[in-house]
């Protein structure tokens, strides 16, 4: 668990669900799916931002394991776009030092696409500028769930013993667990919820909600949640006198 009085400070990963595109584009009386290529400028600019300040790491929810259950035709356009925006960003984004990753179950995706995100991978791991993570067909119970079977292995084969199971033994198999947990999340387009993203990681995240629709999400939006993000108090358990105290030592 990091722990971090955090005044003042900006966090070093930030996590962010990507909510509004359809709502953003309806408003326009514009197809869903202009309201997710929209959506895709956003996720630029926000990468921008977070190569400017610094900041470790970002990762985005960009396809949940729930959202299958949504109209075929958008689901397929979706795909598409995840497609386009590959084959387009990954040449700026190994430029400015990006490292591209991907957590889900990607098994569920055409092996066209899974060849580009393995490609994507392999071209920008060796950045250090910034993390990008993409979280696609993923579901933080999922998450959770591989994580067990990997320790229930263990458990088979004789290299674990049940006693041995700690939350930090089980933290290192859930994903991104090589990176900082989330210090900040940020949830666009008025929902107050976390929607099954990065349960575990998220146990001690600050958590930012604003109504503003995902396509307008813009330098300023975000620059309004790291002032927020920057008075909060993170106490991670003490009393917010011992944390003045420790910050005062």
């Amino acid at each position: 668990m990091a722990e971090d009085s955090n005044q003042g400070s900006l966090p070093r990963h930030i996590a962010i669900i990507m909510d509004g595109n359809g709502r953003w584009a309806r408003a326009r009386l514009l197809p869903r799916y202009v309201g997710h290529r929209e959506g895709v400028k956003s996720v630029r600019r926000a990468v921008e931002a977070c190569l400017d300040k610094n900041i470790k790491a970002l990762t985005l929810f960009a396809f949940s394991s729930e959202n299958w259950r949504r109209p075929s035709e958008e689901v397929s356009l979706i795909m598409d776009l995840f497609v386009h925006a590959l084959k387009k960003e990954v040449v700026a984004l190994n430029r400015n030092g990006v490292r591209l990753r991907f957590i889900g179950d990607l098994t569920a995706f055409s092996d066209n696409l899974r060849a580009l995100i393995a490609a994507a991978e392999e071209e920008t791991r060796d950045n250090s500028g910034l993390d990008l993570v993409i979280a696609a067909n993923y579901g933080g119970q999922w998450d959770i769930t591989q994580a067990v079977q990997n320790l229930a292995a263990r458990l088979v084969d004789g290299t674990l013993q049940p006693q041995d199971i700690t939350p930090d033994v089980l933290a290192a198999e859930v994903c991104l667990s090589d990176l900082p947990p989330p210090d900040l999340f940020i949830r666009t387009g008025g929902e107050q919820r976390i929607s099954n993203f990065l349960l575990w990681q998220l146990a001690y995240t600050e958590l930012y909600f604003t109504d503003t629709l995902w396509p307008a999400f813009d330098g300023q939006k975000l620059d309004d949640a790291l002032s927020w993000y920057a008075n909060r108090q993170r106490r991670f358990g003490r009393t917010g006198d011992q944390v003045e105290q420790k910050k005062g030592a």
